[in-house]
């Protein structure tokens, strides 16, 4: 099963007296791009923490936000700096005096000056780690399954592009049985126009013929094209975590579509190319976002 980069994941608990609330977004990278968003009081789960992402998200952008708010039921022990208060006050009051302005609003602004009121602040040391990592584990897990549900469509359209790229392999087998032979039918009769006038070695003549077919031969091609559908199919639906690996299948389907593209000569084999090519860029940009 295929999981896709993107996912999201969100959880939301209580413990003792704390709030936990911890939020994941995941995005496309080729790497692991981690971006932790916590308070300084875990700190020192730092490690803990990175290690989970590591291990169960592997790749990608992830986004990871953690909140802590205390929940007391009782009230909050809010500290008020009366000093602070009284000289915040009393210097917007003056200025308020200065300009003519009103003065409804000085107590507000006092109160919401830098250290005036000082709320409860967490103790590192008796946080609830157990609650806060289950907490943690379970928006990785809604992650997880938001990964896999987009990975299942994923699958399915890279099925389908592989399979129309499948059937662009069956009309090229079609149309490659007569190519050689009209190829060789236009060399004989060009070959018929000038023989009256031009002397020819036939067994020179013969054996350029071969050179020049063998050139043009697209059997190689076409068996190393099928193999490699074959064995992208096979990752696909067997092989966790393959977004790598179907990258480097999807390079050696392209080299050989190029090549079939380059000896075809052919008219209809060349439109076949074409969007096989347009297949093939579809896949390989679906495939950017599977892990």
């Amino acid at each position: 099963m295929q999981q896709s980069m993107t996912g999201y994941g969100r959880d939301e608990r209580t413990s003792q007296n704390l709030l936990i609330k911890t939020e994941i977004k995941a995005l496309n990278s080729k790497f692991l791009d981690f971006s932790p968003r916590y308070p300084k009081e875990l700190s020192a789960r730092e490690g803990d923490i990175r290690n989970l992402i590591t291990d169960q998200l592997r790749r990608g952008k992830v986004m990871l936000g953690i909140e802590l708010e205390l929940v007391n039921d009782t009230d909050l022990d809010v500290q008020v700096d009366e000093v602070k208060f009284k000289a915040y006050f009393n210097k917007f009051k003056n200025l308020s005096e200065d300009v003519g302005g009103e003065s409804n609003d000085l107590i507000k602004l006092a109160l919401q000056a830098p250290d005036v009121i000082k709320q409860q602040e967490l103790d590192a040391e008796s946080l609830p780690w157990n609650d806060i990592k289950a907490s943690l584990e379970s928006t990785i897990d809604q992650c997880i399954a938001f990964r896999k549900n987009e990975g299942d469509a994923l699958t399915a359209k890279l099925s389908e592009y592989i399979l129309n790229i499948r059937n662009g392999l069956k009309s090229v087998e079609e149309n490659d049985e007569s190519r050689s032979e009209n190829i060789r039918i236009r060399i004989q009769k060009n070959l018929d126009e000038i023989r009256d006038k031009v002397q020819v070695d036939e067994n020179r003549f013969e054996q350029e013929l071969i050179f020049y077919m063998e050139r043009l031969d697209i059997s190689e091609e076409k068996v190393r094209l099928k193999q490699h559908l074959d064995y992208f199919d096979e990752v696909l639906l067997k092989e966790e975590y393959a977004g790598k690996k179907l990258g480097f299948i999807s390079q050696e389907i392209g080299r050989e579509i190029n090549t079939i593209g380059s000896k075809a000569n052919h008219a209809e084999i060349q439109r076949t190319v074409v969007m096989m090519k347009d297949e093939l860029e579809k896949i390989k940009e679906q495939n950017l976002n599977l892990l």
